[in-house]
């Protein structure tokens, strides 16, 4: 709990201040008075002024920050002040504040996935493990141990790029181009026929519905850790252990394990064990905790003895600063272009709009994304920077993105557009985000507590 607390101020601490330093850098050259810039909202925790009267703080609530700016639509302004007020600006002028903000999240994200790229990695070829039969996959002509290399046209080098080719193709109908290669090198071609695929389905899983099994590692069932005062350790099970059976079921790979100790909360199993060439009868009594989606499962305190890919199965992926930054700038394109595809599919129904995620979801993933290395986070962070630079540039007002069109409507026809209508269209504004919030809370809700 204090790795996702601490990895969601994190989050949020660094793309909130960037977002915001968009705004303020950009009023500062255009001459703008700033007030104030913020970093959260309600009660200050922290705050002081610079040389230029600007009072920085940070306040309690960390779900948003603002850039004030001297403004006579906000109050009096004095006459020797008023060529620094914001809306004394060409509209040119504010145009550039506004869009700075979101700018600077997709330049952060870009500086974040060529950090990644830049670090470098070793990742696991998407080599196929079991092809449903008559699933989509398998008419499509898909084996086992083919590796997949292309999806649509796009080279992919493992099962997370080939993930998000497939996420695209959510609820559409047609044909996903599929390129395979076989153990001796040839590569293959595949077409894969869809129709309305995924269409509505909440949490859509490409590769079931495909027919497609990822090729998995057997991991052996001999435990590396008993957890002290677990259940585990409660019937007698100690490290190097080997579990040869539960229930008289025979059991080769750890995943078996899991999978009946998951599916057993609170029963007791017998358990066949080697020992030091010894076999034993333990009883275990799984305890009990909430999974993801509320379900009750169980669980024993053991951790299992790691095993290394074969160097055959990896991919080294290394790349120099340049190449890295190019990098970058296509990931954060690609991830942009995603994000406005699956709004319009959820716009259009296309995707169902219980996939809409609020910040308990967002927690929970850059805890997640924490435990798994410097890498795995970065990557998470550059991909909700993109995220808020697209979704704050929506034509919503309130968003950066309606102030964007009042602007353009005003460049456009050489005046601005009446204050009344302004006001409405904020009115409407607030309306939608807040029932946006209200709705990605409730899915977070259902999704995590009530498991519905």
């Amino acid at each position: 709990m204090l790795q996702m607390l601490l990895a969601t101020l994190v989050t949020l601490g660094v793309l909130i201040t960037f977002h915001e330093f968009g705004h303020f850098w950009v009023a500062r050259r255009c001459g703008v008075e700033v007030l104030r810039f913020s970093i959260g909202f309600g009660k200050p925790l922290f705050r002081w002024t610079d040389k230029h009267g600007t009072e920085f703080v940070v306040a309690a609530i960390p779900l948003g920050g603002y850039v004030k700016m001297l403004d006579e639509r906000e109050g009096d302004i004095p006459a020797e002040k008023l060529d620094k007020s914001f809306n004394r600006k060409p509209v040119l002028q504010r145009i550039a504040v506004v869009a700075a903000g979101p700018i600077a999240n997709f330049l952060l994200a870009i500086v974040l996935y060529a950090a990644v790229f830049g670090i470098g990695s070793t990742t696991v070829k998407p080599m196929i493990g079991e092809v449903v039969p008559e699933s989509i996959a398998s008419k499509a002509g898909l084996t086992p141990d083919q590796v997949i290399t292309e999806v649509d046209g796009k080279q992919v080098l493992n099962w997370t790029q080939v993930q998000l080719a497939l996420v695209r193709r959510i609820g559409e109908s047609g044909e996903i181009q599929m390129v395979t290669e076989s153990s001796n090198g040839w590569p293959t071609n595949h077409t894969l026929k869809i129709d309305r695929w995924q269409e509505g389905v909440r949490d859509p899983d490409p590769f079931t519905s495909l027919g497609i099994k990822p090729f998995q590692l057997p991991i052996p069932p001999v435990l590396n850790e008993v957890v002290k005062g677990s259940a585990a350790d409660a019937s007698g099970l100690q490290t190097g252990d080997t579990l040869l059976a539960i229930n008289d079921t025979e059991v080769a790979d750890w995943r078996e394990v899991v999978e009946l100790v998951q599916a057993n909360p609170g029963k007791t199993l017998s358990l066949e064990v080697l020992r030091e060439g010894q076999s034993l009868n333990l009883d275990l009594t799984p305890g009990s905790k909430s999974n993801d989606s509320g379900k009750q499962i169980g669980y024993m305190g053991a951790s299992v003895q790691t095993v290394s890919w074969p160097e055959e199965y990896l991919i080294e992926l290394e790349y120099g600063f340049f190449e890295s930054l190019q990098l970058g700038v296509i990931k954060t394109w690609d991830m942009s272009v995603l994000t406005l595809e699956s709004i319009w599919k959820m716009i259009t129904g296309l995707i169902s709009v219980e996939n809409i995620s609020g910040p308990l979801t967002i927690a929970k993933v850059a805890g997640d994304s924490v435990s798994y290395g410097l890498v795995p986070f970065l990557s998470f962070l550059a991909y909700v920077s993109v995220s808020l630079g697209v979704l704050n540039l929506l034509p919503i007002p309130v968003l950066d993105g309606g102030h964007l069109v009042y602007y353009l409507i005003e460049f456009a026809r050489g005046k601005p557009l009446s204050q009344s209508i302004q006001e409405l269209g904020l009115k409407v504004g607030v309306l939608m985000i807040g029932t946006l919030m209200i709705f990605a809370v409730f899915n977070d809700i259902s999704r995590w507590f009530i498991g519905s």
